[in-house]
């Protein structure tokens, strides 16, 4: 236990070095001139706001059909509005739970507590910067045409630097204008943003479906993702990411013909399993089904569940979790836009929203990598015309591309819509507050009950903004600190 704190506070202190060392970096910049030099300010103390006026033609030519963006930012804004209180409840609920079960596992060190690329140990330099940028990019282009759309001016481009890795980017508006645009008009700006990354990021998923639909499997079998410990597998020597190839001599083709076996077997029967190990090997090894009912039982699942489930008492279970035929790489990052996905147009449409959350948890299970590299051995291009020209190392690369694209663009824009200032959805939060008490101003005037000073509103706003966001960033950090105490 030690020696766990040690590498914590290790771990940390380097971070808050090279945090002064840039500190002192920037302040030396910034008294010479040459922040001056590069149209560059701190921000915060640490940040670098670097600012540019290239991409205002371009943005110029974008933007001109008006009409188009302010339906687009309509929508967005609706959209965000929903994911904004949803985000909203999330922290809250997380904040509860942590009060009123505090974890008990290792806390975090520093470098996991950063959605650094590199630093952080589950989003890998190479893909994690490019996604970063390009999503960061993509960012603060719907806030740019939305404001655009709107006739506001923007002053400049730029990007946010902690040392040399970017934290963000930003269009920066004319201030006046801003503050002067009618309030509907901000908010579609402000919900632009993030709406953007989350329209990209299902784009991301769209093209993914293509990528997984061009791949295929090397072989029949399937393989397990994990064993249960003191289990019939565990116990007759399985190892993760093995081969299942054989019950009694029957071939496991597929999840439907281990079905099929399984259900001639009972609890304590004893059975030969041909496995492949990862290194290639083939072994036959001895197992002894347990009782599957007992098992999840011992779970705490209910005996109505287990009936509901269609689980009885004998029937056999083998001790896997994860049984996946060879394509599952590739098909559980396109999800419900996997052409062996099983259900219906309606069917993956309510699946849709819950995989962009799940699949969130990727890099977490497989160590920062898209794909597990066993099961990415599993994948060939198959026989369609895009696959055969491309190749299989193309259309992996396109896969984890296209993953780290739509994970970071998720991030983006959820992070972005947490109610506090300086996130957009503080912004949007703010100016919704605004929105409603100038409504409760008008309907008092109306029915002769008050008449409020017009300041009232926007004093009262700001206030709610303030503590609002203040509560919020309480509650983040209580729920992220409370490992540590």
């Amino acid at each position: 236990m030690v020696g766990s704190w040690g590498a914590i506070e290790a771990d940390w202190g380097l971070f808050f070095m090279l945090l002064l060392i840039w500190y002192v970096l920037i302040k030396t910049w910034e008294k010479n001139g040459t922040l001056d030099r590069w149209n560059a300010t701190r921000a915060l103390g640490i940040v670098l706001m670097i600012r540019t006026q290239r991409g205002q033609r371009l943005l110029e030519r974008l933007a001109r059909p008006r009409k188009f963006w302010r339906a687009y930012g309509e929508v967005s804004l609706w959209i965000c509005s929903v994911s904004m209180l949803m985000v909203g409840l999330l922290v809250l609920l997380a904040f509860i739970s942590s009060v009123i079960s505090p974890p008990t596992v290792d806390p975090p060190t520093a470098s996991e507590l950063v959605a650094i690329p590199g630093i952080n140990p589950v989003i890998p330099l190479g893909w994690g910067l490019m996604a970063f940028v390009v999503s960061l990019v993509i960012h603060e282009l719907g806030h740019g045409l939305l404001a655009r759309g709107h006739g506001m001016r923007i002053r400049s481009f730029g990007m946010l630097q902690l040392g040399p890795l970017p934290l963000g980017a930003f269009a920066e508006p004319q201030h006046e204008e801003l503050m002067r645009a009618p309030r509907r008009e901000r908010l579609r700006m402000f919900a632009a943003g993030p709406a953007t990354n989350l329209f990209a990021a299902f784009v991301m998923l769209l093209m993914l479906g293509g990528v997984a639909s061009q791949l295929v499997a090397t072989n029949d079998y399937v393989h397990v993702r994990g064993i249960v410990v003191d289990e019939g597998a565990d116990a007759a020597g399985m190892e993760p990411y093995d081969t299942l190839v054989s019950i009694d001599g029957v071939p496991v083709t597929d999840l439907e013909t281990f079905q099929g076996i399984m259900a001639g077997y009972n609890a304590n029967d004893s059975v030969e399993l041909v496995v492949r190990h990862q290194d290639g090997q083939r072994e036959t090894l001895t197992a002894v089904f347990s009782d599957k009912y007992d098992y999840y039982l011992n779970l705490g699942w209910s005996e109505e569940l287990l009936q509901q489930s269609g689980i009885q008492e004998g029937d056999p279970f083998m001790g896997v979790i994860g049984l996946s035929q060879g394509t599952a790489g590739i098909d559980r990052l396109a999800g419900p836009l996997s052409p062996r996905f099983e259900g219906n147009l309606g069917q993956r449409a309510l699946y849709l929203p819950f995989h962009l959350l799940t699949i969130m948890l990727v890099p977490f299970e497989l160590n920062g990598v898209a794909i597990h590299p066993f099961e990415e051995g599993l994948l060939q291009a198959g026989d369609g015309i895009v696959a055969s020209i491309v190749g299989t190392n193309v259309l992996l690369f396109m896969a984890s591309f296209l993953f780290w694209l739509m994970w970071v663009n998720i991030l983006l824009g959820f992070t972005n819509l947490i109610p506090m200032v300086p996130f957009d959805g503080g912004h949007m939060f703010k100016d919704m507050v605004h929105g409603t008490l100038s409504g409760i101003k008008r309907l008092g005037r109306k029915l002769k009950l008050w008449d409020l000073h017009p300041m009232w509103v926007d004093h009262l706003s700001h206030k709610a903004s303030s503590y609002s966001s203040l509560m919020l960033l309480g509650m983040v950090l209580f729920t992220i600190l409370i490992p540590y105490l």
